[in-house]
C-alpha cells in the first residue's frame, strides 16, 4: 500500500512502491562504523553527495553516536555539530532525517530545513511528538528496550501499539509514523534473529499497515553470526536487507549505499515488478 510522507516545502516522499534507502551520515568522532571519517564539514558534504549519487532516497544525519558506551552529548553541543553541516546537506535537495532523541535538537534542525525525525529512543520524551506535529514532519520511532517477556515479537508489538496510541493522544497523524524494531539495541543475538525472521508479523498490527524501517548495516550481531570485522560486513548487510524487503520492510538504513541500492533494486523488480 502506497503512502506519502510530508516533507518541507510541500514535497512528498512516496513509501510502498520501491524500497527506500536512508544513507547514513555520522558527523561524529566516535561512531562504531566510521567514527571520525566524516567529522569535517567538507568531507561530510562530499560523502552526502556520494550517498545521493549512489541511490540514497534520504540522508540520515547523526551528530551523537548511539553505539554502546558512547559519551552522551548535551543538546547544545549536538546541535552545534549539526549546525556546521545541515545547511549544506539540506541544499543538496534530498530529504534529510535527523537522528536524535532530544526534542530541542530536533526542533532546531527542522527550523533549519530538515524533514524527518529519527528518534532512537522511540518517542520516550513525548515532547518529540509535539515537535513533529508543529512542523508536520514524519517521525521514525525505534524500539530500544530489552525483552521483558519470552517473545521479543510480543514486546515489539506492544511498543508499536503504545507508540501509535501516544501519537494519537497528541493529535499526530500516524500515517506519518515510521516504526523500527531496533535491531541491536537492548537485544540479544537471538532476539535480533527472531525479529528478522518474523518481520512480516510486524507489518500489520491489529488491521493497520505499518511503515517499517530497519537498520542492520555493519552491526555487531553480524560479527557474532559470522566472525566478520566491521569493514567486512557489507555483503551480509545486503543479504539482510534483501530478506527484510521480502518480509515487507519499506526503508533500510545503509552505510554502503552503492551496494545496497543495487541489491534493493533487483529485489524490488523481482517482488514488485517495478
Amino acid at each position: 500500500m502506497k503512502k506519502f510522507l510530508n516533507l518541507r516545502g510541500g514535497r512528498k516522499l512516496e513509501v510502498g512502491s520501491k524500497t527506500l534507502i536512508a544513507g547514513i551520515l555520522n558527523f561524529t568522532p566516535d561512531s562504531f562504523s566510521d567514527g571520525g571519517k566524516f567529522f569535517n564539514p567538507d568531507s561530510a558534504t562530499v560523502h552526502a553527495v556520494h550517498l545521493i549519487e549512489h541511490g540514497a532516497d534520504m540522508i540520515d544525519v547523526g551528530a551523537e553516536s548511539t553505539r554502546p558506551g558512547a559519551t552522551p552529548l548535551e543538546a547544545e553541543e549536538e546541535f552545534a555539530r549539526l549546525e556546521k553541516i545541515l545547511p549544506a546537506i539540506i541544499n543538496l535537495g534530498a530529504p534529510v532525517s535527523i537522528d536524535t532523541y532530544k526534542p530541542e535538537v530536533a526542533e532546531r534542525a527542522l527550523e533549519l530545513g530538515a524533514d524527518i525525525i529519527n528518534d532512537v529512543r522511540g518517542l520516550e520524551d513525548s515532547r518529540m511528538i509535539d515537535v513533529a506535529k508543529k512542523f508536520n514532519a514524519p517521525v521514525i520511532a525505534m524500539h530500544n528496550e530489552k525483552c521483558l517477556e519470552d517473545d521479543i515479537i510480543g514486546d515489539v508489538k506492544k511498543f508499536f501499539r503504545l507508540t501509535l496510541a501516544k501519537c494519537e493522544a497528541h493529535g499526530f497523524d500516524t500515517t506519518q509514523l515510521i516504526l523500527d524494531p531496533g535491531i541491536g539495541f537492548g537485544k540479544t543475538l537471538t532476539d535480533d534473529l527472531t525479529i528478522l525472521r518474523r518481520l512480516d508479523e510486524l507489518k500489520n498490527l491489529d488491521g493497520r499497515e505499518i511503515t517499517l524501517m530497519i537498520g542492520v548495516s555493519r552491526k555487531s550481531f553480524i560479527g557474532k553470526m559470522t566472525g566478520l570485522k566491521i569493514g567486512e560486513r557489507d555483503e551480509a548487510t545486503g543479504a539482510l536487507c534483501v530478506h527484510a524487503i521480502t518480509k515487507g520492510v519499506d526503508i533500510v538504513r545503509a552505510h554502503n549505499v552503492k551496494m545496497i541500492s543495487r541489491m534493493c533494486l533487483v529485489t524490488d523488480k523481482l517482488l514488485k515488478g517495478i
